[in-house]
């Protein structure tokens, strides 16, 4: 039985990744009215890949990096390379998707220590290439090479009609906020697993997963800002990456409006109300919190409304209502009661690395 290979550099580009990249040049990469061209891609072997756009577009561009040394499931054993990868490709993306852009493309910057081999290797490589896949979407180029240990990025590109771009200062008072679904999973797999030993109880084993999966396979909503953004039904956009608390106040702020949230109206996951109940907190504190799930969260005229459900619904699609944009200038939930108070959970704060302790505080009757 032979052991694990190490290939060089060049080696790996030339034939473990080959499969992945076939087939790019020439290909149309836009929608619909969106005409663009991948004159030549990853295949092409060239320094670049370049695009041809054949009508009047907006380009949008993002890049995250989404690997450190406190990727804790990872470190845990929970996730794979390939789920690695693959989330490095839907965490791109979704910030394409969050700015109504259709993704014609992403350049991956994937960095490894010595002792990866090369299944470990196309693992990851075969992660990213899945994302995209799924996304609609090509990895066609970028970058690899020795780090101290694995280290992904990536940078998005996506395109919209002209001035069709959604960005976060839009929202004004009288606004509806509403957000595409339930958040908080994939923090409170983050708050459960390095601490699974110590609760009082544990959970089902279809409830952890729906927690891993969460990490497994995320999704971009890259229909859901087409819908929003080529229909003009969106004032304001972005995706909850930080959670859902942080991108409200986000939004909040570069709009220069306040909100005010009905918390009977916010969608809970059973999984955040159980994992909730293991740490002795408040289910919505939770699901406000620090987490990258990739609902987009988005503010839109009252009159775009049923105009707005109907075009969600035709996409099988759809979305929640759960308050509305003010002139105050400050983030507050209201309880069924109609007592406020400043929006639950803790926003992610990149100093922090350590979610489980986000969401703290006693359970409080909603």
């Amino acid at each position: 039985m032979s052991g694990p290979v190490y290939s060089d550099e060049p080696t790996r580009v030339q034939q473990l990744i080959t499969e992945f990249l076939s087939g790019q040049s020439g290909r149309k990469v836009g929608a619909g009215s969106l005409d663009v061209d991948l004159v030549a891609g990853a295949d092409a072997r060239d320094d670049c890949a370049v695009y041809e756009f054949n009508s009047p577009l907006t380009l949008v561009v993002g890049s995250d990096y989404v690997r450190g040394p406190k990727f804790v499931l990872y470190e845990l054993g929970l996730l794979s390379g390939f789920d690695i990868g693959y989330y490095l490709a839907i965490a791109n993306v979704s910030d394409v998707a969050a700015m109504g852009a259709t993704p014609i493309g992403l350049l991956s910057v994937v960095r490894y220590p010595h002792d990866v081999d090369d299944a470990a290797f196309r693992e990851v490589i075969a992660g990213i290439h899945q994302g995209c896949t799924d996304c609609g979407t090509l990895n066609v180029g970028g970058d690899i090479g020795n780090a101290e240990r694995i280290i992904l990025s990536a940078t998005a590109f996506g395109v919209c009609r002209p001035g069709g771009a959604l960005m976060r200062g839009g929202a004004r008072p009288g606004d509806l906020l509403c957000v595409t679904g339930a958040c908080g999973l994939l923090g409170a797999a983050v708050a459960y697993f390095p601490r699974r030993d110590s609760f009082a109880g544990s959970l089902p084993d279809e409830t952890e997963k729906r927690l891993l999966d969460s990490w497994k396979h995320p999704r971009a909503r890259v229909a859901e800002g087409r819908i929003l953004g080529e229909r003009g039904h969106a004032t304001a956009c972005q995706d909850t990456s930080d959670g859902l608390k942080a991108t409200v106040e986000q939004i909040m702020r570069a709009s220069g409006v306040g909100f005010r949230v009905v918390e009977d109206e916010v969608p809970l996951d059973p999984a955040v109300e159980r994992v909730a109940e293991l740490m002795g907190v408040e289910p919505l504190a939770l699901a406000m919190s620090a987490s990258s799930d990739f609902q987009l969260a988005f503010t839109m005229n009252p009159g775009n409304l049923e105009k707005c459900r109907a075009d969600f619904a035709d996409a099988g699609l759809e979305f929640h209502v759960i308050g509305e944009a003010n002139e105050t200038g400050r983030a507050e939930s209201v309880n069924r009661r109609n007592v406020s108070r400043p929006l639950p959970g803790v926003a992610w704060k990149h100093q922090k690395t350590d979610i489980s302790l986000l969401a703290a505080g006693p359970p409080k009757d909603r």
